[in-house]
């Protein structure tokens, strides 16, 4: 029926089952990854399962690949990319691969940057050769009960995934894989997400994300695609600004 057609775009249902948790008097998603909370959580013991504060999920001591710990409060003050990975998936590794590169030049540009690897591997073994090719932080493998809570923070769906926060652990995108692979120099850091986007292979993911609207033109034409950008740009960001006042997502 259209209302139940209404409540899978509204809450971006794309596999089933799902169980998100919301906030009756406000409408607000509390919680978009209900099937790990009642797996990790059966006793409700966290209930209300609400957003935790990134600082407060990660908490604890992290790893550096020669074997030396750092606490957590080390991120503070710097853009984090919590990477969602595993050796096992081609795509991670191929993607690694380009991440180390950019890190590094993030890094050389003087900009405050850190990467923590949640590893979804299937072993400890498997997960120090993989961590060993990295050359950031990561959260210990040991530890599953942080690893979860932080796929649960963000509701992972699917790896290779890279979440982007501002300094003060706030999301500025869930795209950090797509922008990554299209932004080779990194001149676009920390990848703000754009009000209008040139559709291509690596972005065309986010179609399944929401409601899009997609406008063709003739690509021959070089002004026709600049003059279409800068008519649905002021529309966009109308858009934006609306939901941006709600405190939801566009």
């Amino acid at each position: 029926s259209l209302l139940q057609l209404k409540l899978w775009n509204k809450y971006r249902v794309s596999n089933i089952p799902s169980l998100i948790f919301i906030d009756a008097s406000t409408g607000k998603v509390v919680c978009r990854n209900g099937l790990l909370v009642i797996r990790d959580d059966p006793e409700g013991l966290e209930f209300p399962w609400g957003p935790k504060p990134f600082s407060e999920v990660v908490a604890g001591p992290l790893l550096r690949n020669n074997g030396q710990t750092v606490d957590s409060s080390a991120l503070e003050g710097s853009h984090v990319g919590v990477y969602f990975s595993a050796h096992w998936c081609p795509p991670c590794r191929s993607l690694t691969r380009v991440l180390v590169e950019s890190y590094r030049k993030i890094k050389e540009a003087g900009q405050k940057f850190e990467i923590l690897f949640v590893s979804a591997d299937r072993s400890e073994d498997s997960f120090k050769q993989y961590f060993s090719e990295m050359p950031w932080v990561a959260v210990p493998y040991a530890d599953e009960a942080r690893r979860s809570r932080l796929n649960r923070l963000y509701g992972i769906q699917g790896i290779p995934t890279l979440i982007v926060l501002d300094s003060k652990g706030d999301v500025i995108t869930r795209q950090g894989r797509v922008e990554v692979l299209n932004d080779i120099e990194c001149r676009e850091f920390p990848w703000h997400p754009k009000p209008v986007l040139e559709l291509t292979d690596s972005n065309a993911v986010q179609l399944n994300e929401g409601p899009c609207l997609v406008l063709f033109v003739d690509s021959e034409d070089d002004g026709e695609s600049e003059a279409a950008k800068q008519l649905i740009q002021p529309i966009a960001e109308k858009i934006i600004a609306k939901y941006k006042a709600k405190e939801e997502e566009a």
